[in-house]
């Protein structure tokens, strides 16, 4: 038996889908989500297109929709918020920022926006449907339950109905047979329902039906969005076969979406060990994916003119210019407040990266480079700041910038002193002066 979680490849224009000017519901959504599912080589086309729409410098909210969702299925789900509450307004757009609530575990906030998805005009018994699976998700199965028994109509004939009966159920503890059923009849009718599969391949499981249960597991695992928990089971079958490669890919397909996935890392690193590889490509891959994050200018995001305004002052230009300055160091320039400093963390969020994260790194950096200062001054740089006995306006100065030694300041221009709030020429002329009296200067001068 074949144990591979690859499928046909589905011959549809990912690019047309996405950026062309024409509908986009449900159906091409749905067109999307098959073609990956058939070519997982056509998800890092989606993750490009995704790119392509967020440097569009002026996007209409129908193509905010586009992106929002795009953003979802890559798993992206921080910024797939941002961008749906920022879009049309539309039913596809409360429903999919419900989804993307739903995966960062925002339950109450999930049922909010289906509830607007209804009003807008989505289908009302998908809701009702996805507004169960997050009150089941909530710990609180019970009234789950209650939702879907009063459910009635077609949506009842429907595959994620059933799976979503059947998990509830599950939970509520009572009648696996009746679970067993409504998975079985959810996969007769969406042969390629990942969470029905999922479902029943750990049925199969529980019961020791191990050759049903791997069958079933790659079924669900080949579908997109795959089940995380397929995933997972799967690539450590497949490990226990000493198939190693088709092992990684499952757990490569899980940190595509996942790259914080704690199971999935630890399973790819013993994977990749086992294998007798010698490099771990996804630590490879993660360190390319962050240098170009990394680069990115902080001009292409929406920031407010006070921000733009400080970081330009602060000769910040890039996203790694960020993650090289300490928030005591963003706080100490002038006009810049917590207002300003949260909207950079948000910021910063959407790309995965903090303030401050390489911090360490750069005051490494500033300590080893001090090629333009005299050589037999260098000896004087590790000796504290508080050696030039300042003033105490200077003084608070030095610990807005978090510097301790006479080497990191003189790694300052006069206009970084200046830029420090409550610090003013006079000031600076004290701290030059200090600094002269023994053989010292600020950088520049």
């Amino acid at each position: 038996m074949s144990m591979d979680i690859e499928s046909p490849v589905h011959q549809i224009d990912l690019k047309e889908l996405v950026l062309s000017n024409g509908s986009f519901g449900p159906h091409e959504i749905e067109q999307i989500r098959s073609t990956i599912a058939s070519d997982y080589a056509q998800f890092s086309v989606l993750r490009d297109l995704a790119g392509e729409l967020e440097a569009t410098e002026e996007r209409s909210p129908a193509t905010s929709v586009r992106l929002g969702v795009g953003l979802f299925l890559l798993g992206r789900y921080h910024r797939a918020c941002e961008v749906l509450s920022n879009a049309d307004g539309g039913a596809v757009s409360h429903y999919y920022r419900g989804k993307s609530l739903f995966y960062l575990e925002k339950y109450s906030e999930a049922v909010e926006a289906y509830e607007q998805a209804k009003r807008a005009g989505y289908d009302s018994g998908f809701c009702d449907v996805a507004i169960a699976e997050a009150k089941r998700y909530n710990k609180e199965p019970e009234d789950a339950l209650k939702i879907l028994d009063e459910l009635y109509g077609p949506i009842e004939q429907t595959a994620e109905y059933l799976y979503q009966r059947a998990a509830t159920v599950a939970a509520v503890g009572s009648n696996p047979s009746e679970v067993v059923a409504l998975y079985e009849r959810a996969v007769e009718l969406e042969p390629e329902h990942a969470g029905a599969l999922f479902g029943l391949a750990l049925e199969n499981d529980r019961r020791g039906n191990d050759e049903k249960a791997l069958e079933l597991y790659a079924k669900s695992a080949a579908s997109f969005p795959s089940h995380v928990g397929a995933l997972l089971n799967l690539g450590v079958l497949y490990e226990d076969h000493n198939q190693f490669e088709r092992a990684q890919r499952c757990f490569e397909r899980i940190l595509d979406v996942h790259p914080a996935h704690p199971e999935a890392r630890l399973y790819f690193r013993d994977v990749v060990a086992a294998g007798g590889a010698t490099v771990d490509p996804w630590e490879e891959r993660e360190k390319e994916k962050m240098a170009q994050i990394l680069k990115v200018p902080v001009t292409d995001f929406e920031l407010s003119v006070r921000s733009r305004n400080c970081l330009q002052k602060m000769n910040i230009r890039t996203i790694g210019d960020l993650t090289h300055v300490s928030e005591a160091e963003l706080l100490a320039s002038k006009n810049f407040g917590e207002t300003s400093l949260i909207e950079i963390r948000e910021m910063l969020s959407t790309k995965g990266v903090g303030i401050g994260q390489f911090a360490h790194e750069k005051r490494t950096d500033e300590e080893v480079d001090i090629s333009d200062v005299p050589e037999d001054q260098r000896a004087m740089l590790e000796r504290p700041i508080a050696d030039l006995n300042l003033s105490v306006r200077a003084r608070k100065c030095m610990n807005r910038l978090t510097m301790s030694t006479l080497g990191e300041l003189c790694r300052k221009t006069q206009d970084d002193l200046l830029e420090c709030k409550n610090f003013g020429v006079t000031s600076l002329n004290e701290v030059r002066e200090k600094l002269e009296q023994l053989g010292l200067k600020l950088r520049g001068e």
